[in-house]
């Protein structure tokens, strides 16, 4: 097992992505921009976690994960534009995983 993914955060970033793709699969047609900028900021979550955890030096692990949590909180903002034009309910799944990711990073980055 790689160090990553012994990582709570990570296992709950591949939540994150897991529940952004399948909002960005409810979008109505004309919508594949927003889909695919929604899909590339959740595949970005766990992908830096990952890439902190490669890295040899403090500074270095700790710029990566500070990048995973701004991934996550754009993933949030675009979960909210997602909201307006696929009638999803307020507190959706990945939201609350959006809430979990940053609160985690934010602890890992002190």
């Amino acid at each position: 097992m790689l160090d990553h993914e012994k990582l709570d955060v990570y296992a709950v970033a591949l939540q994150l992505a897991s529940a952004s793709f399948d909002i960005a699969d409810q979008l109505p047609k004309g919508y594949g921009s927003l889909a695919d900028q929604l899909r590339r900021a959740a595949t970005s979550v766990p992908a830096n976690i990952a890439e902190a955890c490669g890295r040899q030096h403090g500074k270095d692990r700790q710029r990566f994960m500070l990048i995973a949590r701004g991934s996550a909180t754009e993933c949030a903002a675009l979960i909210d534009l997602c909201r307006m034009k696929a009638s999803l309910p307020d507190e959706t799944e990945a939201k609350r995983h959006v809430v979990r990711v940053v609160q985690m990073l934010t602890r890992l980055c002190r």
